[in-house]
């Protein structure tokens, strides 16, 4: 697919990971539209990051829980740009029980409308106009949480509404997948632990012990976080270099979800 002049919409772009893909999709000429709600402290960073890229952009201050400022939106990138190739579906609300402690309904109900409700309604506001480009591309951002659930050094941080938000993410995925073809392809990124989700740069990370910060890098093959350039490459990699890859799960956790099993060395045998 090539980029330059398409057009973009990335949700969730006010800082950490929307902002690194929106960033890296401007630097190939892209037009982005960038979408944001909360942490106004860190609007102007954004406008000025975006400003020094010299592409045509659109930011748009919008609540994705409200379905008519969806629409809104919708109908404001087509003023503005007149078509949609891209959408990245990274919204999501992800309540860590090491900050929030027990769950509330409230916590509970926001949670799945943010992770996974506001998903779905972004993706069908923006449907027709990404089968009018004839070669959408959704990429949905959801997290292993939808795997692992509260289990393990992973308790700390994933709560069982989020989880289940998640698991409902791939769902949708494929099922999207099957409602845009053939113009429009739909995968999903599924994240493990990142700098600026539920890693070192984010406000619960600092309430962990260092065991438990060690349990779960241990628990990580690679022994790491993820970095926000891991996600923008493998971005990349689904909208240049996969035309034939839709419906599909790309699990990009640095091995979390193995990591609580050994090989143990093979046995001499007795034959």
């Amino acid at each position: 697919m090539e980029l330059e002049n398409k057009v973009a919409i990335v949700l969730g772009a006010i800082k950490g990971i929307g902002k690194g893909i929106a960033l890296a999709l401007a630097n190939e000429g892209v037009k982005v539209v960038l979408t944001y709600f909360d942490w106004e402290e860190s609007l102007d960073d954004l406008k000025h990051d975006f400003a020094k890229t010299g592409i045509d952009h659109l930011i748009v201050k919008t609540n994705l829980l409200k379905t008519e400022e969806i629409h809104c939106l919708i109908n404001k990138v087509n003023e503005r740009f007149g078509r949609i190739d891209i959408l990245i579906n990274n919204i999501e609300r992800g309540g860590w029980p090491v900050v929030h402690g027990h769950y509330t309904q409230e916590q509970w109900e926001l949670e799945l409308a943010t992770t996974l409700m506001a998903k779905r309604w972004v993706f069908e506001a923006a449907l027709p106009f990404l089968k009018a480009s004839g070669n959408g591309i959704v990429i949905n951002l959801s997290s292993i949480a939808g795997l692992v659930g509260r289990t393990g050094p992973a308790s700390y941080i994933f709560n069982e509404g989020y989880s289940a938000a998640n698991r409902g993410v791939s769902l949708l995925t494929e099922t999207w997948a099957r409602i845009g073809a053939p113009e429009v392809r739909v995968n999903e990124i599924m994240l493990g632990i990142f700098e600026t989700r539920h890693g070192e740069r984010t406000r619960g990370w600092g309430l962990l012990t260092d065991a438990q910060k060690n349990a779960l890098i241990n628990h990580t093959l690679v022994k790491r976080t993820g970095a926000i350039e891991d996600i923008v490459k493998t971005v990349f990699f689904i909208i240049k270099d996969a035309p034939f890859m839709t419906g599909s799960v790309i699990r990009l956790d640095g091995g979390y979800v193995l990591g609580g099993e050994t090989v143990e060395p093979m046995p001499e045998g007795v034959v």
